[in-house]
């Protein structure tokens, strides 16, 4: 039997505070080398499907394979990505991840995928604000105002403790800005502030989040406090970018969840002498902020290995607590 679960099926036992340290897990395993993550391939999809225009794709299809040593379940996401999804309705990113059993090969399971990675990928953030941000009360700067700007916001929260979170700062080109202050300020109780610029939104905070899908800087490195703590989730190929050069100059030290991949994408192409290291290194004690006035950056591009530990902590929930659907195929 197959166990089909819905967006509404996962939200019900879904707890970032929980995923946390299955998601730290799943770093420690990837250093370790005990996980097996094929490269993911990336294909064009809907070609020949617009008359006028038969040679251009709709979007793009991604197959992400992972399996942790010792797991139950071994996972696979599909994602596709359509640009123009908003305008039908619908959202830009669409994932599902298929669950085998790891002994027998057989299917078990078959999850809405969305939430999972915008959970998984809020964590990332906030195991890297619990590690690296200066002691202190923390004051966030959110560029971007999207889901993922919410789900960071969340997962640092969790992973920090709200108490420690002092004020938030919201900003994007667009009104989303003011609906997404709104959400924070009334879910966690913080102090949530749509801002004019990303200037205003980054100076003297202590943690800066990137969420957005720019191909240009989104905010001047320049304009940073020492110490400043910079998350950035959103550039993940080589013509994606929200730092800039100045920013990276002014880094003391440069995490990233996956270093090689990280290394490619357009925040740190051009930085050949750069020393990248791994969050699952700051994970382990092994690197990670020396000093209060250090400026750091966590480069964060995911990785199906986050994908594979998360799905399977979210299925067993819903296995005891008999949510979801059972089939046969």
């Amino acid at each position: 039997m197959v166990r089909v679960l819905s967006d509404e099926d996962i939200a019900s036992v879904l707890d970032l505070e929980a995923l946390l340290p299955v998601v730290a897990d799943a770093f420690e395993k990837q250093r370790t080398g005990a996980v097996e993550r094929p490269e993911r391939p990336h294909y064009p999809i809907g070609r020949g499907l617009d008359p006028d225009a038969p040679t251009e794709p709709t979007g793009t299809g991604l197959c992400m394979p992972a399996y942790v040593h010792g797991a139950d379940y071994a996972a696979t996401k599909l994602v596709a990505v359509v640009e123009d999804n908003p305008e039908r309705g619908l959202p830009t990113v669409t994932a599902q991840i298929s669950l085998a059993n790891a002994e027998t090969g057989q299917p078990v399971g078959y999850l809405a995928g969305n939430r999972i990675t915008n959970a998984r990928t809020g964590c990332i953030g906030g195991l890297a604000a619990r590690e690296l941000a200066a002691d202190g009360p923390i004051e966030l700067a959110v560029i971007g105002a999207g889901t993922q700007a919410r789900w960071q916001t969340r997962a640092i929260a969790a992973a920090v403790g709200v108490d420690r979170l002092e004020s938030i700062r919201v900003y994007s080109p667009s009104d989303s800005r003011i609906g997404c202050a709104q959400e924070l300020e009334s879910e966690l109780g913080v102090d949530a502030t749509p801002v004019s610029s990303s200037r205003e939104a980054v100076e003297d905070a202590s943690v800066v989040v990137t969420t957005t899908t720019s191909t240009e800087p989104v905010f001047p490195g320049e304009a940073l406090a020492a110490g400043t703590l910079v998350i950035a989730v959103g550039a993940y190929t080589p013509e994606m970018r929200e730092l800039d050069d100045t920013t990276i100059e002014r880094a003391a030290r440069v995490v990233a969840d996956v270093p090689n991949e990280a290394a490619e994408t357009g925040d740190l192409r051009g930085h050949d002498d750069l020393e990248l290291r791994s969050l699952g290194e700051v994970l382990a004690g092994n690197y990670g902020r020396e000093s209060a006035d250090e400026i750091v950056v966590l480069e964060s591009v995911g990785t199906a290995v986050l994908d594979a530990a998360a799905a399977e902590f979210v299925f067993d929930r819903a296995v005891e607590r008999e949510r979801g659907t059972t089939t046969s195929l």
